[in-house]
């Protein structure tokens, strides 16, 4: 496994983990902009119903290609389509699980787009979202000497979908923000969880060098995960939320 397999590993590990109580029963589960099935097909190996809705005909294509290859394709489809088409695709109370990750951050009412994802929701269902954080961002920006970028993104109001200014990474959100938004969509927040808090920082050479450094990088990014203290460091929010 390369240095890079490794990262990756280590920034989904925290989010596998906290899914593993929600998908511990097979189900029907939507994944929203889940392209070429990272969660996806892991998910329908666990036993569940996966459908992934997704505007790429080529991550669909990929998917179909990963869910053949590990044996699950009688149990993942893909639809073309995105939130803002999610009612013509998916029937209202169809979802016992709703994956949407790095997601939010681009389209143009996150409000809006909360509230669909309830609708398509069972009744106790769960939302597993994950989103940019502001706070890790701006320090990102100022530490690369974009500072400018770094000021402007300081706020809510300055951040805006990709491709309508001069954050082309999208929105990004604040813990506080992020469970208000899903508050106000009626949803129960049950966990918050920072994600990668120091992935994205261990230079890819010590992974490669210490065959033991990415298990343990994996286990500190869990022990910090749930202290508020590391949350604003996050490069990632990862919030489940009950319907």
């Amino acid at each position: 496994m390369s240095a890079s397999e490794r990262r990756s590993a280590a920034r989904t590990a925290v989010v596998w983990e906290a899914l593993r109580n929600v998908l511990s029963t097979p189900g029907d589960v939507l994944d929203i902009g889940g392209g070429t099935g990272g969660f996806a097909v892991g998910v329908a190996e666990l036993g569940h119903r996966v459908a992934v809705v997704d505007p790429s005909p080529d991550a669909l294509a990929a998917l179909g290609r990963r869910a053949s290859e590990r044996g699950v394709a009688d149990r993942v489809t893909g639809q073309q389509g995105d939130l803002s088409s999610l009612l013509d695709i998916a029937a209202p109370g169809s979802a016992d699980v709703v994956l949407c990750h790095g997601v939010l951050e681009v389209v143009e009412d996150p409000a809006a787009a909360l509230a669909t994802i309830a609708d398509v929701l069972r009744p106790g269902g769960t939302l597993s979202l994950l989103v940019a954080q502001r706070h890790a961002a701006v320090l990102a920006k100022a530490m690369a000497g974009h500072f400018q970028q770094a000021r402007a993104m300081l706020e809510p109001g300055d951040d805006v979908p990709a491709g309508r200014g001069q954050n082309r990474g999208g929105r990004r959100f604040t813990a506080e923000e992020i469970t208000t938004l899903l508050t106000s969509a009626g949803f129960e927040v049950t966990a918050v969880h920072g994600i990668r808090v120091f992935a994205d920082l261990v230079p890819g050479a010590l992974l490669d060098a210490e065959p033991r450094a990415a298990q343990a990088l994996v286990e500190l990014e869990q022990a910090v995960a749930e202290r508020s203290e590391y949350l604003p460091l996050a490069t990632q929010v990862h919030v489940l939320a009950r319907r």
